[in-house]
């Protein structure tokens, strides 16, 4: 998240596994170079105009796996929309020669009026 909200395309990046999985809003992405092709770039942009706070978070590994639950609420202004919306993350990690790489994003939100 710190590197999506300081544009650090290449960091961002980084965490991901190649073949990542990531679902949004009913939608998916396959792959890191498909995600870096169609969204990255408007989550960096969101992530930099909002204010998110995490409101509970909890963590698990088994062997070479982990995952990471939370919720969040994000507030602020977004292409002229205000946002105040609730939101879960699943991220699933897997460790490969002693480096973390996140392997599947599942985000969902909804709006807090």
């Amino acid at each position: 998240h710190s590197a999506l909200g300081a544009g650090d395309r290449q960091r961002a990046l980084g965490w991901l596994d190649p073949k990542v999985v990531i679902f949004e809003s009913g939608g998916a992405e396959m792959s890191r170079e498909e995600y870096a092709s169609h969204h990255l770039e408007s989550d960096m942009a969101f992530v930099a105009a909002t204010k998110t706070e995490v409101v509970d978070r909890q963590a698990q590994a088994a062997g070479d796996t982990a995952w990471v639950l939370s919720r969040t609420r994000t507030t602020g202004q977004f292409r002229d929309r205000p946002i105040d919306a609730d939101g879960v993350e699943t991220m699933v990690l897997q460790r490969d020669g002693g480096q973390w790489r996140i392997v599947h994003i599942h985000w969902s939100s909804y709006r807090r009026d």
